[in-house]
């Protein structure tokens, strides 16, 4: 391993990478910059915090995956939809929405009630397991689990989840109707989401205590529905021999279990750098690789 070939590439390079980790057995042998202090937008590695907290709420025998999310949503809701639309949405469950494995969702909700918004796309063909990467099913999945919970979604994924990681004050987004996002809009520390990166490598266990079952975490991690990046799990994508944790211009958390190997970096680089992951694999995880091409969320 050669972290400070790997700086040095982001120094030459002239990446805008906020700061970098790198842990091996659980504990933590390299850093770059502040990786504690500063929050950082994560976009969508806010759903993998999402999953987990559904994977608790599963735990507790409080949400069935293979239950439709009609059954979770607010009744007020679901009864102004037209008797079709219903019967459409029958179909779709949990499991699905986590998989992202529904053809129709637009990318985002939009308006004055993203629920509203989400239950009234046209799916079509719903039955169909079909790769379609969208903010939609994230949002549904956290309406959902906030009904089944009985709670505040942030109230309960923080008492049961942030704390017991020590991720404190994080930043949140709400919707119009008030539920947490679930999708995006959550900024943490690098180090914030390295101890996601950790809980999950260690198959649900932190600092020798159960955070989330093994069960959920090896269905949550493993392909669930094939895409051309090579496989999806529960808001995780699968990473050559491991998987990892995403979001949009460049927010990754690599988790390598065979190697007991975590890297995390934040940073803001908004066009394609398959050099960066390239240098990672090469300087740190001791992969010879051609360019390799990265998953841009």
């Amino acid at each position: 391993m050669d972290f400070s070939a790997f700086i040095n590439d982001i120094q030459n390079g002239r990446w805008n990478v906020y700061g970098a980790e790198v842990y091996e057995n659980g504990r933590l042998i390299h850093k770059y910059k502040d990786t504690c202090q500063t929050k950082y937008p994560i976009y969508s590695a806010t759903k993998t915090i999402l999953s987990i907290a559904a994977g608790i709420a599963y735990d507790q025998g409080k949400l069935q995956l293979e239950r439709p999310v009609l059954d979770y949503l607010p009744a007020e809701a679901t009864e102004q939809m037209p008797e079709v639309q219903r019967t459409t949405f029958q179909s779709i469950t949990i499991e699905r929405l986590l998989t992202m494995s529904v053809e129709g969702f637009p990318f985002r909700p939009e308006g004055e009630s993203y629920l509203k918004y989400a239950l009234s796309c046209p799916i079509k063909n719903a039955g169909a397991k079909i790769f379609s990467y969208s903010n939609i099913p994230a949002y549904l999945v956290g309406v959902a689990l906030a009904n089944a919970v009985g709670e505040d979604l942030f109230s309960y994924l923080n008492r049961n989840l942030l704390l017991p990681l020590h991720v404190t004050a994080p930043v949140y987004k709400r919707c119009p109707d008030g539920y947490f996002y679930g999708a995006s809009g959550m900024e943490l520390c690098v180090h914030d989401l390295s101890q996601i990166g950790l809980l999950l490598c260690n198959g649900g266990i932190y600092e020798g205590k159960r955070i989330v079952s093994e069960e959920y975490v090896k269905r949550a991690v493993s392909i669930q529905q094939m895409n051309r990046e090579g496989g999806y799990g529960y808001f995780i994508w699968k990473y050559r021999d491991g998987f990892s944790i995403h979001g949009k211009w460049n927010q990754r958390c690599y988790i390598l279990p065979q190697q007991k190997l975590v890297v995390t970096y934040l940073s803001h680089i908004e066009e394609e750098l398959p050099e960066l992951l390239d240098s990672v694999e090469k300087n740190i995880m001791g992969i010879e690789s051609c360019l390799s091409s990265d998953i841009p969320k």
